[in-house]
């Protein structure tokens, strides 16, 4: 795969699932992304789990790319695992930022959460993470519970199904016992899989679809990618 007149390719790397809906989902954002620019060539990849690789996938591109972790927050993943494995395989590349938190995730995180059900003012809604044993991926997640928050008009409390902060069936049984009529977790991952699983486990009363194919979060896809060639081409020296 190569970009006409330079133009990078977009190298998307997912974290991965065992889940054949994840790989589903993913492919149906980046459809997304191409719609937005079909001059654009855009590859998947996953980190682990699910094919293609990350190296097989950036072995197929000649080229400059632009490498972009389809990760919510910081952490292992976006700012180690990723960025070391495509540098040693791709001699032109740049790593983006991970996806979140961003304003244009809120907005798709509450987007789907409106599909499912319409949030009443005796309701609590709970921002739903997977969870991270970094500091940074965990203050990633309340800036996106605040953002969240003020979309929504409303407090946004976070838990997560994993490592690291509050568990997220504990936030939804403090919420309940606080007097909310319903408590309803806004789900913060992008395809369906073992976490999404656990939070549909949590003892929530809905637990929102998985932000999957949503064009907010096809757009912020290409912010990313944009920062990315912006720093780089800042980065370069002049002759």
């Amino acid at each position: 795969m190569a970009g006409a007149q330079g133009v990078p390719t977009l190298l998307a790397v997912a974290h991965g699932t065992r889940d054949p809906g994840g790989p589903a989902v993913v492919r149906a954002l980046l459809e997304r992304v191409r719609a937005h620019r079909p001059w654009l060539p855009v590859a998947e990849a996953y980190a682990e789990l699910a094919e293609p690789s990350l190296e097989a996938a950036a072995r197929r591109i000649e080229g400059p790319v632009v490498a972009v972790p389809m990760m919510l927050a910081r952490g292992y993943h976006a700012l180690i695992d990723i960025p070391g494995r495509v540098e040693r395989l791709c001699p032109r590349v740049v790593t983006a930022g991970p996806l979140g938190p961003h304003m244009l995730l809120a907005a798709a995180t509450a987007g789907r959460l409106a599909e499912g059900v319409r949030p009443r003012a005796s309701d609590a809604v709970v921002l739903g993470a997977a969870g991270s044993s970094d500091p940074a991926g965990m203050a990633d997640v309340r800036t996106a519970a605040r953002l969240l928050s003020r979309r929504l008009r409303r407090p946004v409390p976070y838990g997560f199904v994993a490592a690291g902060g509050p568990p997220l069936a504990e936030v939804v049984a403090e919420q309940r016992a606080r007097g909310a009529e319903r408590v309803l977790v806004a789900s913060h991952l992008i395809a369906p899989g073992f976490f999404h699983g656990r939070m549909a486990a949590s003892g929530a009363d809905h637990v929102s679809a998985p932000i999957g194919a949503h064009d907010a979060l096809a757009r912020l896809v290409l912010r990313r990618f944009d920062e990315a060639r912006i720093h780089a081409a800042a980065a370069v020296p002049v002759a």
